[in-house]
C-alpha cells in the first residue's frame, strides 16, 4: 500500500482550487437511476469512492462517459436508459457505505431492489434502519436476508409522511430520491439540511422533481410520473475547504481557497477565528492565515449542519495539538471517531479521551513519526500534523485518503509543502 512522506515545518503559501464535493457527487450519481435520460454532472472529483460507485452503477446497466471540464475539472455523463440489474452486490457495496444510496432510486423506478448491507469507514455502527423505515413509510416491503436488503414495491411507491427520529444525511437523500417518483405527496420531517442535500434537491428539481422546503428540515415532495435528464454542477467540497483552512493555521501559512463557499463553513470559520486565525472572503473564495502568531485553544462540539461538522473533527484536533493552551473536542455524531488520537500521540500530542470528549493540551511542536490512517478524515488529520511536525512523518494506509481528497499531495506541494507519495510494494 502507498504511503505519504512529509518533511514538516514549512508554511503553506499560495492558492488551492477546491474540488467538487464527494459527499454531494455520490448521491447525485445515484440519482441518474431515476431517469431514462442522460444526467450530466460537472466538477466531479477524481476519487476512489467515485470510481467505486461508477463500477456499481455500470453493473446495474448505467453507461458512464467522461469529458474534461474547465480548469482540468471532470464531467461525467450518466445514462441509465436501460437498467439491466437491480442487485448491488456485496463486493462493491462493502467498500463504501454510500453505495446504499442506489436503493431508493432503484426501488422507485423499477419497483424492486436488492442491495447488500454497506461497509465503509469503521467510525461507528451507522445502521441503515432510518433508510428502511423511511422507504417503508412510502409503501415499500423490505426484508433482510443473507446480508442483503430486499425491497419491493410491486404497485409503486406511494407518498407518505416520515419523521426522522434523528438527523441522517444518507437516509434523507435516499428517501428524497425515492419520493420524487412516488405517487402522491411525501412529507419528511426532521430531514438533514447539509449543503450536499440542498445540492441533490436542486439537481432533482432540474430533472423535474417537485420539492418544497429545500434547505429546511421539513421537505414536501410531490411525486411525478417520470424525471428527465439535466446538467448540474457539483457543489464545492466544504470539508476539503475546511481542511485546507486548518492547514494554513497549523503551518503558519497563508492560503487562498478558490471556489470555497463561506456560507457552508460559517460555524467552522467562526471557531477558527476564535482560535486566532484571520479568515477573509475574497472574490476567489476564502483567504486564511494566523492573525497574530501562534493559535490558542478553542472548544468544539460536532453537530448536524449548520453546526461544526464531524468530518472536520479530526483535522481540528490536529490543529489544536500545536495551539497555546487547552481545547475540549466533543464528538456527538459517531461513537468511534477518535481512532486518530493514538496516532497523533505517537507524534507527541498531549490528548486525553473521556468518553465522547477529548482534552487536547497544545504544545509548540510535534515530532515526525510513522503513523497509520484508520479512516478518511483521520488520514488527513495526520497529514496536517505531519506538515507542522519537526522531521519526517510517514502516513501509512493512505487508500483512506484517496477516497475523499483529490490530488492532495499535488495541491499541498504547489503551496510549498515537502510531501510525496511513496509507492507500496
Amino acid at each position: 500500500m502507498d504511503s505519504i512522506e512529509i518533511q514538516g515545518g514549512r508554511p503553506l503559501v499560495g492558492e488551492i482550487a477546491v474540488s467538487g464535493a464527494k459527499n454531494a457527487a455520490l448521491p447525485l450519481m445515484a440519482a441518474c437511476l431515476l431517469t431514462d435520460e442522460a444526467l450530466r454532472l460537472e466538477r466531479v472529483p477524481r476519487l476512489a469512492d467515485i470510481a467505486t460507485l461508477s463500477s456499481l452503477l455500470k453493473g446495474l446497466g448505467v453507461q458512464i462517459g467522461e469529458e474534461a471540464g474547465e480548469k482540468g475539472q471532470r464531467t461525467l455523463l450518466l445514462d441509465a436508459k436501460e437498467i439491466t440489474s437491480t442487485q448491488a452486490s456485496y463486493d462493491l457495496v462493502r467498500k463504501m457505505r454510500a453505495s446504499v444510496l442506489v436503493l431508493g432510486p432503484l426501488l422507485a423506478r423499477c419497483g424492486h431492489a436488492e442491495v447488500s448491507l454497506p461497509g465503509g469507514c469503521a467510525i461507528g455502527t451507522r445502521p441503515v434502519d432510518l433508510h428502511l423505515r423511511g422507504l417503508e413509510a412510502l409503501g415499500a416491503e423490505i426484508e433482510l436476508e443473507e446480508g442483503y436488503i430486499k425491497a419491493r414495491a410491486p404497485k409503486g411507491l406511494k407518498g407518505g409522511e416520515y419523521v426522522f427520529p434523528k438527523v441522517s444525511v444518507g437516509a434523507t437523500e435516499n428517501i428524497l430520491m425515492a419520493a420524487a417518483l412516488a405517487e402522491g405527496t411525501t412529507r419528511l420531517v426532521g430531514a438533514a439540511c447539509e449543503p450536499e442535500i440542498v445540492d441533490l434537491a436542486h439537481c432533482l428539481a432540474a430533472m423535474g422533481a417537485k420539492i418544497e422546503g429545500i434547505g429546511h428540515s421539513e421537505l414536501t415532495i410531490t411525486g411525478v410520473p417520470r424525471l428527465t435528464g439535466a446538467t448540474h454542477r457539483v457543489v464545492s467540497d466544504r470539508i476539503e475547504a475546511g481542511t485546507f483552512l486548518m492547514a494554513a493555521g497549523i503551518t503558519g501559512g497563508d492560503l487562498t481557497l478558490c471556489g470555497a463557499e463561506p456560507e457552508h463553513l460559517s460555524t467552522v470559520i467562526e471557531l477558527l477565528r476564535q482560535a486566532g486565525m484571520r479568515i477573509e472572503e475574497t472574490n476567489a473564495g476564502l483567504r486564511a492565515r494566523p492573525a497574530n502568531g501562534r493559535l490558542h485553544g478553542a472548544d468544539a462540539m460536532t453537530e448536524p449542519f449548520p453546526g461544526f461538522p464531524t468530518d472536520l473533527q479530526a483535522q481540528f484536533m490536529a490543529l489544536m495539538t500545536t495551539a497555546e493552551g487547552a481545547s475540549m473536542i466533543t464528538e456527538t455524531i459517531f461513537e468511534n471517531r477518535f481512532m486518530h488520537v493514538p496516532e497523533l500521540m505517537r507524534m507527541g500530542a498531549h490528548i486525553t479521551v473521556h468518553g465522547g470528549s477529548a482534552l487536547v493540551r497544545g504544545q509548540k511542536t510535534l515530532k515526525g513519526a510513522p503513523v497509520m490512517a484508520t479512516d478518511l478524515r483521520a488520514s488527513v488529520s495526520l497529514v496536517l500534523a505531519g506538515l507542522a511536525a519537526e522531521g519526517k512523518t510517514l502516513v501509512n494506509r493512505v487508500y483512506h485518503l484517496d477516497r475523499g481528497y483529490e490530488r492532495v499531495e499535488e495541491k499541498l506541494a504547489a503551496c510549498g509543502a515537502s510531501i510525496r507519495r511513496v509507492a507500496g510494494e
